[in-house]
């Protein structure tokens, strides 16, 4: 069930954002760069990265510093085709522009093994940074990845505590829990380049997102503890 409402919102989204009234496609069409923007962002979220690209690239061309960034994201996003190496000056432009989301992108990739070098007191720093403006949707991504370093160890001695101090703040500005759950399942999967699998960790990390009352998480935990 949860499969097919996951189907369902992605057919909406794609649905929504490729309609002929839809106020981003018209502004974006007339060259609006910030519209070009929102739209390949809509586009992205609905997993259409193709068309997705092709209105970052868009917007990016006329400036756009969050265009930018989304084109370095989706250089990485799936981790069987992630090229860092196009991806990392693209997040260093949005950065030198600008962007919150930009600062976001280019920790992922500065913590990520696949990158040309690491660099986690940079990629800590760019976080913290972009952690502080509440306003923005960056800050509670931020948080969420300052917390998964320090449960995973990556770049600074693990730490639940802190790990635990980042989700809940995350959590003031988003949905409780998620920040763990979000932890949970990159330890239960794995990133390459970055997150080991650690079944462990998963379970510790979604049974807390389970006690923050994230349905989702308590799901999860209940199905891999039963050996799912």
């Amino acid at each position: 069930m949860k499969r097919l409402c996951i189907l369902f919102f992605i057919c909406m989204s794609t649905a929504w954002a490729e309609m002929p009234d839809n106020p981003y496609l018209k502004h974006a069409q007339a060259g609006d760069s910030r519209a070009q923007f929102y739209l390949a962002d809509t586009l992205f979220s609905a997993g259409e990265y193709q068309q997705a690209e092709s209105w970052a690239a868009k917007s990016a061309a006329q400036g756009d510093a969050d265009a930018l960034a989304l084109l370095a994201q989706l250089k990485i996003h799936n981790p069987a085709t992630a090229d860092f190496k196009q991806a990392q000056p693209l997040a260093e432009q949005a950065v030198q522009r600008g962007s919150l989301a930009g600062k976001v992108t280019l920790a992922r990739i500065l913590v990520n093994t696949q990158a040309a070098k690491t660099d986690y007191p940079a990629a800590i720093k760019l976080l913290e940074s972009a952690s502080q403006d509440i306003e923005s949707d960056s800050a509670v991504d931020a948080q969420m990845f300052l917390g998964l370093l320090y449960a995973s160890g990556v770049g600074v001695p693990q730490d639940d505590e802190k790990a635990t101090f980042w989700f809940k703040r995350s959590s003031v500005i988003s949905r409780s829990g998620y920040a763990e759950y979000w932890a949970g399942m990159l330890f239960l999967n794995g990133e390459k380049g970055f997150i080991a699998v650690n079944k462990q960790r998963a379970l510790q990390w979604l049974n807390l997102s389970c006690t923050e009352g994230n349905d989702t998480g308590c799901e999860v935990f209940e199905q891999i503890s039963n050996g799912g």
